[in-house]
Order: C-alpha cells, then sequence, then structure tokens
C-alpha cells in the first residue's frame, strides 16, 4: 500500500506514536481514539477513550501492561453505526480477536481505524503491578525503546509464544523491527482507509528498509520455537483423563478465564443457568459411587465446553492465564488444542475478516476421508 516515517526525538517511539495519534483525531471523520493509558493517580494502564487532543499526554502506547484484550471494547464502540468513527491502538491479538468478532457480528469493522505495531510482548498483570510497585515505571524503562532492560523470561507466556506479533487487518501498522527507532519510525498503510489517512497527513512516503524482513524472521522463529516446545509439554501433562484432571486441580470455577476470553461472546453461557444447580441427592449419588468428589464439581465440563465452544477462534492472547487467580496455565492447554483445530480447518483465527468461521457454512467435500466419502471423489 504506502509506508511513510515519522520522526523520533529523544528516542521517545511513544511520543512520536502520540503525535500521530493527535494529527488522526483532528480529522473531521474521526470522534475519538482508544489507546492504552495510565489512569490519573494509579499506576494501572487501561483502553482509554480520548476525545480531548491533551488527554493524550495521559496515553502509553507501547506499555508493556496488558490488562485485558481490548476487542470486546471497540465492539462496544462499533455495535451500531455513529455519524463518525473512531480510531483504535491494538496489540496484534486484539486486532484478530476484534476480527472474529466482526464475523460473529459482535462490531462493524468500517466503523474504526485500526491502529497496531510490532508487539514485543507484555508482562502478566501481577509482574506488571509488582515493576510499577518498585518504582520501575514502564512507560520509561520497560517501553520499547530501552527494550535491552526487559527480563525476556517475565513476560507472559502467551507474548513469548505468539507467532504473529506482527499488525495484520490494521488500517495502519507502526514498524519496529528492522528500524532505527532511535530517530524514526514508520507507518505501513494496510488498507486503503489507512492509505488515505496517510494521504491527509502528508507524511513522507519511505521504502520499508531490507533489513526489516530479517528482523521479523528472527523475533517470529524464536517465538515459535517457544510455542512448540510449550504444546509438547502442555500434551504430554494433559494426555490422559487423570493428568487433565490433575492440570485443573487448583479451579474453583470462577469462570474468569470465560469473561476475559475476547471471543467468549455468548449472552448468556450455559454455566450460568440453573443445569449446574444440582440436587443435594446428586452430589450424594456421585460421592457414594465414587467414594468422593472434588467440590466444587463440573471443573473438567467447564473447561472441555469451552475449547469445543471457542477454539477455533482461539487468538491465544493469554488473557485467560492473566485473569485466574491461582495461576492456572489455562493459555497454554487452550492454544495447543486451539492449533491443532485450526489447523485441521485449514484456519486461522482473525486472518482475514471475509474468511468464514469453521461449522459456519457447508462444504460438501470437506473432510471426505474422515467421514467415509472419499469414492465420491475418485467417482
Amino acid at each position: 500500500m504506502q509506508t511513510v516515517t515519522m520522526e523520533v526525538k529523544n528516542e521517545d517511539v511513544a511520543d512520536a506514536i502520540r503525535t500521530l495519534l493527535g494529527r488522526i483525531l483532528a480529522l473531521d471523520e474521526i470522534d475519538a481514539v482508544m489507546v492504552p493509558g495510565r489512569l490519573p493517580g494509579s499506576r494501572s494502564v487501561m483502553p482509554l477513550l480520548i476525545h480531548d487532543p491533551d488527554q493524550l499526554d495521559n496515553s502509553d502506547p507501547l506499555s508493556p501492561a496488558f490488562a485485558l484484550n481490548a476487542a470486546k471494547q471497540v465492539c462496544r464502540l462499533t455495535r451500531t453505526a455513529t455519524p463518525k468513527r473512531v480510531a483504535a491502538v491494538l496489540r496484534p491479538c486484539e486486532i484478530r480477536a476484534f476480527i472474529e468478532l466482526v464475523k460473529l457480528k459482535q462490531g462493524l469493522r468500517e466503523q474504526v481505524i485500526i491502529i497496531g505495531s510490532d508487539c514485543p510482548g507484555a508482562y502478566p498483570n501481577k509482574i506488571f503491578d509488582a515493576l510499577t510497585r518498585e518504582g520501575d515505571d514502564s512507560g520509561a524503562d520497560h517501553g520499547y525503546v530501552k527494550r535491552p532492560s526487559v527480563d525476556e523470561s517475565s513476560l507472559s507466556k502467551a507474548c513469548r509464544a505468539c507467532e504473529h506479533p506482527m499488525p495484520t487487518g490494521a488500517d495502519l501498522a507502526v514498524c519496529l523491527w528492522g528500524v532505527d527507532t532511535g530517530r524514526e519510525v514508520m507507518v505501513d498503510a494496510q488498507t486503503d482507509s489507512g492509505r488515505e489517512i496517510l494521504d491527509r497527513l502528508g507524511l513522507k512516503a519511505t521504502p520499508l528498509p531490507d533489513q526489516r524482513a530479517a528482523a521479523v524472521e528472527t523475533v517470529v522463529a524464536e517465538r515459535t520455537r517457544f510455542r512448540d516446545s510449550m504444546f509438547a509439554e502442555t500434551a504430554a501433562a494433559t494426555d490422559s483423563l487423570e493428568k487433565l484432571d490433575h492440570y485443573f486441580a487448583h479451579c474453583v470455577n470462577c469462570y474468569n478465564c470465560r469473561t476475559a476470553c475476547p471471543v467468549c461472546y455468548c449472552r448468556q453461557c450455559v454455566f450460568e443457568t440453573n443445569l449446574f444447580d444440582h440436587d443435594p441427592l446428586q452430589y450424594l449419588s456421585w460421592t457414594r459411587r465414587k467414594g468422593m468428589i472434588k467440590m466444587p464439581t463440573d471443573t473438567i465440563f467447564y473447561h472441555l465446553t469451552r475449547l469445543a465452544h471457542m477454539s477455533t477462534a482461539c487468538v491465544g492472547c493469554g488473557q485467560c492465564s492473566n485473569a485466574c487467580p491461582n495461576d492456572i496455565d489455562v493459555m497454554s492447554l487452550f492454544r495447543t488444542v486451539a492449533h491443532r483445530t485450526q489447523a485441521a480447518f485449514d484456519y486461522q483465527a482473525g486472518r482475514d475478516v471475509a474468511e468464514r468461521p469453521p461449522l459456519s457454512e457447508f462444504r460438501e467435500h470437506e473432510f471426505a476421508d474422515t467421514a467415509g466419502l472419499h469414492w465420491r471423489k475418485e467417482a
């Protein structure tokens, strides 16, 4: 499409992005910008919806905090058509989650200008909170400009296993890898809407540097190695019902993982109905038959139901693990299963808004061998 250069002053990449956001916010058709930022008087970094350009000083677009996947929040802003659009700064996994929700009629893609960037990763909530409590300001010492100061082993496991850390499906993509971010960042238009915005801003067109492809390849290769190791370890730890029961032994049925999941969108979950309000005699019958049961019950059934329901839409953001009060590695299991499920359908969640989700349409020759219909193709 088109790539432009933005000057970086004092090695402050985040400030350059804030300048870009200010110029976009000044466009007549943009009503507000949603961007991560610090709440007044707080260390917390949350999505902020900003209309006043002066409030952009509170934004922290490259903060390594990831309190929630903001895809659902974008859906709240785009559920119905409005006279003007909003712009939203999203991580690659948030973009993919929003694309999945658009397919499920939860938001309108045309109502938002999506701004993404290369994503070196984020800390789990507890680690980020500990760093800020120690006076280690993530917006400065742990920003993307001074990346070597970040302890990679402390980053979210989901981020270390993410093989899609570059924004796809964005209107504008901020390119960091392979770019001399000490003096500039590059903004790549990925859609016609993005190109039109860059044209109106009058920014200098520049080709992406030759070294970018190699830099991206290195990051993806490292993350893929970590991902594959995680898949192997998780598969070995959950390859029987007994092991799976042990894996979720500390689950208290709080359903935080479901609430935090950006692609769990049902208005009412079956686990919130009276279907699982068992009669006391049922519990006693189970314990008489087995000798002992874990309370609360239905833990494994809950997780298996979620896997069956949304593994084709999982984007691997890791918010399920981030939200777990007992630090269960929910993400690793869901990503392991989702990777296999999506591969079976030759599908990648959030890859393309025009790509229909698995099981949402009839395909006559799909899984012909499995269904015993291979003879039809031969005939």
